[in-house]
């Protein structure tokens, strides 16, 4: 089922819509990415990818009300808004697999959650 989804992604390019060092990001349905070079990039599309996978499995919204959330926290644990990204659940996981092409075909639903922890 969710293999017919992946064929019915959107990518799209706003090279004014990043700061700093982010090249891509996901919001469903799309990939929106930095420059139009990035779409050959098969680690960051596999790593958004995983985000978009994610962000099905729970129903969209609540993907990033949960995002934010964990979001906020973290940075406030970590004092650092950055160190706080990274160490977001849903960020370690696809972070964790990117290079991994066949990983979204064999991953466990809700797999993000092992990552809640540090």
């Amino acid at each position: 089922m969710l293999g017919a989804f992946y064929c019915q992604i959107m990518i799209l390019v706003f090279k004014h819509f990043f700061r700093k060092n982010y090249v891509g990001l996901s919001l469903w349905p799309f990939i929106i990415l930095k420059n139009d070079s990035l779409k050959s990039d098969v680690i960051l599309i596999n790593h958004e990818k995983i985000h978009l996978k994610q962000q099905l499995e729970l129903l969209v919204i609540p993907f990033y009300i949960i995002y934010l959330t964990e979001w906020i926290i973290k940075s406030i644990y970590y004092l650092d808004r950055y160190q706080g990204y990274q160490n977001l659940s849903f960020e370690r996981e696809a972070y964790l697999h990117e290079d991994n092409l066949d990983y979204i075909n064999k991953r466990s639903p809700f797999s993000f959650i092992k990552y809640l922890w540090v």
